[in-house]
């Protein structure tokens, strides 16, 4: 009958042992922390530029019923300049700013509200419409929206930007 030998004892790792298997480890799920997210996988990883979110942000907020204009009065200005220079075109992002990770994004938004619209009515609308709008197109998980709402938009300002009879 054979008996067991004391040699074969199961020999416990020493401490530095036990930090390199913790290192291959953690290594190991930190691999797999960077393939998580619809834009990182195995075959490669997919990076946005922080103006596509812009952009996708932008028209977005436009959608929304209630929404005048995009940006301050400078950058609304300025745009109306653009619009004039033949070949120029106006930025098509202004009024919205973007801080973005690797999977997450937190925007801003400056508007203008046409008179007569609730303006938390009309915040709603763009948060949800934002929010839905660039996860569906990016991927990425949109933290918080921001809204600034920086004028109000009355009917009689359409009538001040057309060109006085008695000034011609």
């Amino acid at each position: 009958m054979a008996q067991p030998m004391s040699n074969d004892k199961i020999i416990k790792p020493t401490g530095e042992e036990l930090e390199r298997q913790e290192k291959r480890q953690g290594n190991h799920e930190a691999s797999e922390e960077q393939l998580s997210g619809p834009l990182h996988t195995e075959l490669g990883k997919t990076t946005i530029e922080d103006r596509v979110v812009q952009k996708i942000a932008s028209i977005a907020a436009r959608e929304v019923p209630g929404v005048y204009a995009m940006g301050n009065a400078a950058r609304r200005t300025f745009n109306s300049l653009a619009e004039r220079i033949p070949g120029a075109s106006a930025n098509t992002s202004g009024g919205v700013s973007v801080e973005k990770g690797e999977q997450q994004t937190a925007i801003d938004v400056s508007i203008v509200i046409s008179y007569g619209f609730s303006i938390v009515e009309v915040s709603n609308d763009i948060r949800s419409n934002i929010v839905s709008q660039v996860e569906r197109a990016t991927g990425l998980e949109v933290i918080e929206v921001n809204i600034d709402v920086t004028d109000v938009h009355l009917p009689e300002d359409d009538e001040d930007d057309e060109p006085r009879e008695d000034l011609k």
